[in-house]
């Protein structure tokens, strides 16, 4: 196969343009992020028109003048109107075989296949100029142009010219989206469209901030190239749909999982990032005091039982127990676990993913792990009672278990698996311990202050004046080194509770939920959340804002 004639080069055997302007091209488009028509454009040595004509013939498609040509009436009504609006495709004729569209970049033609399928219509790509597709979409279709911008000239712009010239606009566009976030140490990517704009956030330590804003006119490009990449059907927009993407981001193997939910708008698009790389923490990595650590390491050490991690979504249970596995991963330990999904692969742990399409789900993957002889097992989430139930029978029988669930403290858990239908005597028996957890930003040790708190938040976090009396209190002002927020990096707070002779005889007799938070405070050690948010308040890891935000309405109703 001939390979493909450059660009410059066509248009100077034209007689378009000389060497000197296409050299000087070149180097002024690697000065601006320009491919070389553009540079040529933008120089002034030649004219757009003349430029599309060349790619006509570089790529084999016809050239369309929308400038010139009139396009009838009922050619305008071949597609829909909001369709042509979004993706910026103009009809210009009907044929018996297909409706012949006009675009201004032949590498978005892969867009067309979205669109057979989603208007059962048949399309065959024409070239004409981004000013041709402005003044027909103005002319035909009362839209405005973009400050007179050719399309493909915003989509460089917004991409940044991160990626390699060959590639196509709305691909480098979508990679300088993904890659970006990575960089910023994103949790979710968020693509939202709005009434006149579709909107980019990225969730960073937990807050969502807003980064950039791409034309309403990409939605559909930009949206079909994420569901191409996840594996997502195109042409379905009505229904929820998820996808994977597993790719390299500055050599770093990073998984995506990707939900599209369809809203007013269009449909909105959450990728979770999972950096392999980062995404693993040791025990001494997540940020317990010395005390709650040598409690941790043993409560995880005993040879069976079931330990509980809860928590909100988000606030890093799974983070938690796949330290714990990683600290007891030995090639004498056999360790299995069921999660929804696997969101990382730990090497010599055999994981398995719920499937719930074929009735694959938590209770029915226990059930089978029992039969493999497992020592350590993992439930990702215990969400009913048949769940519950093995799990506390394979702790009874000589397993550990991990497990989550979704409470506000480490007490409630015993209320929530009786409330599920678990019987009470078994609770007390199975159960050895529940860590609750919270995920708080760390202040920026570049820009991070002392400052004097008000009154009311020393009592609120339950401040003695002894503690106060010698204590430095910090607050984050802002710089570059975190993107003016003050906070850089998360750590966690934990409430860690275990059970003892007399906490299993509340249990068993049915004590309120209140009762068995203040015995394990009295006789078990346990420090509340905000008590360990508050350690780290003195130790000027994060700011007394940041620890009331995220405990006090948990702690309301408990004992300080």
């Amino acid at each position: 196969m001939a390979e493909r004639k450059k660009l410059g080069q066509i248009l100077l055997d034209g007689g378009a343009v000389t060497d000197e302007q296409i050299h000087r091209a070149l180097l002024h488009g690697r000065q601006k992020k320009l491919r070389i028509g553009e540079a040529l454009i933008d120089l002034g040595f030649t004219s757009e028109e003349k430029v599309t004509r060349a790619l006509c013939k570089q790529v084999g498609l016809p050239f369309v003048d929308l400038i010139k040509n009139r396009i009838p009436p009922a050619t305008v009504a071949l597609l829909p109107a909001e369709i042509v609006r979004e993706y910026r495709i103009i009809p210009v004729k009907k044929t018996p075989a297909a409706v012949i569209v006009a675009i201004a970049d032949p590498d978005l033609s892969y867009m067309l296949d979205d669109l057979r399928f989603q208007l059962n219509v048949d399309m065959q790509p024409a070239l004409a100029t981004a000013g041709g597709i402005s003044h027909a979409l103005k002319t035909f279709w009362n839209v405005e142009s973009e400050e007179g911008a050719p399309v493909e000239t915003s989509i460089e712009e917004l991409a940044g010219g991160d990626a390699g010239k060959d590639e196509a606009p709305v691909i480098r566009l979508v990679d300088s989206i993904i890659k970006d976030a990575c960089r910023q140490r994103a949790s979710d990517i968020h693509i939202e469209p709005l009434t006149d704009r579709v909107r980019i956030r990225y969730r960073i330590d937990g807050h969502c901030r807003e980064v950039r804003t791409v034309p309403k006119s990409l939605q559909g490009p930009v949206l079909s190239r994420m569901k191409i990449l996840s594996g997502m059907d195109m042409a379905e927009k009505r229904r929820p749909q998820d996808g994977r993407i597993a790719m390299k981001v500055d050599n770093r193997d990073i998984d995506f999982r990707v939900s599209a939910l369809p809203a007013y708008h269009g449909e909105s698009l959450v990728l979770r990032i999972l950096d392999k790389e980062h995404g693993l923490v040791s025990l001494p990595e997540l940020g317990f005091h010395p005390s709650d650590n040598a409690r941790f390491e043993r409560l995880i050490k005993r040879p069976n039982g079931i330990f509980l991690v809860t928590g909100p979504t988000g606030s890093g249970k799974t983070t938690s127990l796949y330290a714990a596995l990683r600290e007891l991963n030995r090639p004498d330990v056999k360790i299995l676990t069921a999660e929804n999904p696997v969101e990382y692969n730990l090497s010599g742990i055999n994981q398995c993913g719920v499937n719930r399409s074929i009735g694959l789900d938590f209770a029915k993957i226990l059930r089978s792990m029992l039969r493999q002889a497992p020592d350590i097992i993992l439930v990702g989430e215990i969400r009913d009672i048949e769940t519950a139930e093995i799990a506390i029978q394979a702790a009874l029988t000589g397993h550990l278990v991990f497990s989550t669930l979704h409470t506000n403290d480490a007490p409630s858990a015993i209320t929530r698996l009786v409330d599920m239908g678990v019987k009470r005597f078994l609770v007390s028996t199975a159960v050895m311990a529940v860590m609750a957890q919270r995920l708080i930003r760390v202040l920026c040790n570049e820009c991070k202050e002392p400052y004097v708190p008000e009154p009311s938040q020393l009592r609120a976090a339950g401040l003695t004046p002894e503690q106060i009396g010698n204590a430095t209190f910090y607050k984050g002002v802002g710089c570059s080194a975190c993107q003016g927020v003050g906070y850089k990096g998360r750590r966690g707070i934990f409430e860690l509770f275990e059970m003892d002779n007399s906490i299993r005889e509340l249990t068993f007799k049915g004590a309120s939920n209140l009762d068995i938070r203040t015995q394990a405070r009295m006789t078990g050690g346990m420090v509340t959340l905000l008590e360990d948010g508050v350690r780290k308040v003195l130790e000027g890891i994060t700011s007394l804002d940041e620890i009331l935000a995220a405990t006090v309405a948990e702690d309301q109703g408990g004992t300080l």
